[in-house]
């Protein structure tokens, strides 16, 4: 359960002491915002313009598709598949309202959402997903890693128009076994079906990241910021 009456705490990082431009990265199931921070290195960015990258934590809550096991989680998972997946919707809202809580803390900080890029990767992708292209402001990109879209319904149903042009860099491994490669090309291929411009990234590797990945993140974000 999430306590929508403070900010999730998360770790951060800024490429200096000025930053302009803001990252949210979800972190997956089971891990914890620290997951992600040593990508911050090697994505290559210079120190202008300023980035502050967010790392939240996710709640710890049990997981149904693990036997009910604790651990930190955006939202429930009933069950796995190859072709799709079923989730807990409620807790899914949920993480969301926390993600446009932090959104709200960095607009606080001088922000704007114009400025603010959300990330994700497996189910913290599949909360990027949802956020961003239902959110009522224009947000200036979004990251999707080894992911899908959790519920195409509720997506469907409240797509923002403020967000039906933003940037998308979508990537997958050929050899994941854990998020299938056809949940990825699905989500993909809805969003083009429905007028998003996806940058499609595919590599040969299993439920991870790996370098040229990161390298192409960070050339995305680099400009993105640039013509910002």
């Amino acid at each position: 359960m999430i306590d929508q009456r403070s900010p999730l705490p998360a770790i951060e990082i800024e490429t200096n002491e000025h930053p302009t431009w803001s990252v949210i990265w979800m972190h997956g199931l089971g891990a914890d915002g620290s997951d992600f921070v040593p990508v911050v290195p090697e994505l290559g960015l210079s120190s202008e313009p300023g980035i502050r990258f967010v790392f939240p934590h996710a709640p710890e809550i049990p997981v149904s598709c693990n036997g009910g096991y604790v651990m930190r989680a955006w939202y429930d998972i009933i069950s796995l598949d190859v072709v799709v997946r079923q989730v807990d919707e409620h807790g899914l809202l949920q993480s969301r309202a926390a993600i446009r809580q932090l959104i709200a803390r960095e607009n606080s900080r001088g922000i704007a959402s114009e400025r603010i890029v959300l990330a994700g990767f497996s189910q913290g992708g599949a909360v990027a997903y949802l956020t961003a292209l239902t959110h009522a402001e224009r947000l200036a990109g979004l990251i999707a890693l080894s992911t899908y879209i959790p519920s195409p319904e509720l997506l469907c149903k409240e797509a923002s128009a403020a967000n039906r042009q933003i940037p998308i860099f979508a990537a997958h491994g050929l050899e994941d076994d854990v998020v299938s490669p056809r949940l990825g090309t699905a989500a993909r291929d809805l969003l083009q079906g429905d007028g998003y411009v996806v940058d499609w990234h595919e590599y040969p590797m299993a439920h991870s990241v790996c370098l040229e990945e990161i390298q192409a993140i960070g050339a995305w974000i680099a400009s993105t910021t640039r013509h910002g």
